[in-house]
């Protein structure tokens, strides 16, 4: 794992693109409880999104789970690739994965997420 990637307490990962953009996605431990991915609802390029606020949904055979955007902004991308192969969730959670890019509008709200360390650390008390 990225130990660059930012985290939330919903289990979505953050990664700074270094150009005003972020890419998001699920974390490993979020696709572990997910179980095998079957279909991935993509938000729209062009959606505003609020942070805390729900912009996809993933859903498994086991449940389906709104997808939380960390951060305020545009949707500037999105992985198409999960409309045909929902299973990169599971199998590459932090790279092929990703699920959306979004052009942040306050980069600060980035200070407000767990590093990755403090990220596994609180994964293994749930644990």
């Amino acid at each position: 794992m990225d130990m660059t990637l930012k985290f939330t307490e919903s289990h979505e990962w953050v990664r700074d693109n270094g150009d005003g953009t972020v890419t998001i996605g699920i974390s490993e431990h979020a696709q572990e409880m997910l179980g095998d991915v079957v279909f991935v609802d993509l938000p729209e390029v062009g959606d505003t999104v609020d942070a805390g606020e729900g912009f996809s949904l993933v859903e498994s055979v086991k449940a389906a789970s709104d997808i939380y955007s960390p951060v305020t902004g545009e949707i500037v991308e999105i992985n198409e690739d999960l409309e045909d192969s929902p299973e990169l969730i599971n199998s590459e959670s932090y790279d092929g994965g990703w699920i959306a890019k979004v052009k942040i509008e306050d980069a600060s709200e980035l200070e407000n997420l767990k590093d990755a360390e403090s990220y596994l650390a609180a994964i293994e008390e749930d644990e």
